[in-house]
This record gives C-alpha cells, structure tokens and sequence, in this order.
C-alpha cells in the first residue's frame, strides 16, 4: 500500500471484488475490532496488538473474496497527539501483521478531525460513503461493517450498510466467520 493509502488520503478507485464474493465490501473498525483498543492513542507501532483472531477474520474475508476496507477514527492527529508519521508507522505495522498471517486490506479511509468538525468522523457516514464513491460498483445493501462501538454501527446505518458489532461475547473472527458462511443472525 502507498503512504496515502496507509494514511486514508487515497482517491484511487478500489478494485472489484471476486465473483461470487458474499459481500461488495466488509468495513472494519481498527481499534478494539481488529487490535486492543487502549487510552489514548496507538502512536507507535509497537503499541498495535492484534486481537486473537483478527488476522484471521480479515484472510476469511480475503479467502471468500471480499473487498476489506479498514474505516477509523484518529483523532489524535488533529490534537497533535498523533503525527502522520506516527499513523503511517502503525498502518504499516498492522499491514505486515496482516500480511504474515496472510491477510490483507483493500484500501484505509482515516478521519483525522476533531469531534463535530466533519462529516466522516463515526458516527458519521462519511468514511464508509468516500469508499463507496471510491468503489462505484458496490451496493451499500450488499456491503457490511463489523465493529465495536455504537458509532461503527451508526456511521453504517447512516450511509445505507448493515453492521454487527464485536466484542467480549462476539469475536471478529467468530463474527466475519459467519458473515462469509451466511450464517450470521442479527447482531
């Protein structure tokens, strides 16, 4: 991936997913979906641990053909708490993770605001929609987010897309699991 990839600055039109794929596209959250979600902010890439089973979630989708497409919130960028430098060292971190589990995203969307300030901070669509624009072949209805806080949930319901939310009873990977089976329930 290219430096505004990893920074979610990428304009460039996301590539199709494979025939047959469950699912146009799979948001995913970042922190606290795909690795611990801690106080503050994740400013250095040893401080990225994945959750048990993230890798693997994010290669099921890969596997069955999907488009992954992280979507998150950092913030700390517009407080200066979080330099793109720093982002783009954790997005690397978390690319090679994936890719020794052999996994991989698609492409990043990143907000870097501050609250209210913007229409792609979750929970507001924007994030998923600037994807979606960046994808004009997918059907939002044919597109999913899986993540683990009320405004992942809300930013999908706003921009049109079905969502499921993980978390101590759940796992990303128990969720994406049935998701690309289709034997995913309601959440």
């Amino acid at each position: 991936m290219t430096d505004a990839e990893l920074l979610g600055e990428a304009a460039t039109p996301i590539e199709r997913p494979a025939a047959g794929a469950p699912f146009d596209i799979v948001f995913l959250d970042r922190d606290g979906t795909l690795n611990v979600h801690r106080p503050g902010y994740i400013a250095d890439p040893a401080e990225l641990v994945l959750l048990p089973g993230a890798a693997g979630a994010v290669r099921r989708c890969n596997e069955a053909g999907c488009v992954v497409v992280l979507v998150t919130n950092q913030r700390g960028m517009a407080t200066g708490e979080l330099s793109r430098e720093q982002l783009l060292a954790v997005h690397r971190r978390l690319v090679e993770e994936l890719a020794a589990a052999g996994a991989h995203l698609d492409a990043i969307q990143v907000c870097p605001h501050q609250a209210d300030s913007c229409d792609c901070r979750k929970p507001r669509p924007g994030l998923l929609l600037r994807a979606l624009d960046r994808a004009g072949w997918a059907d939002p209805a044919r597109c999913v987010l899986v993540g683990d806080q009320p405004s992942d949930l809300q930013a999908a319901a706003a921009a049109g897309v079905p969502s499921y939310r993980v978390g101590r009873e759940r796992s990303v990977l128990e969720v994406v699991t049935e998701l690309v089976s289709g034997t995913h329930a309601s959440v």
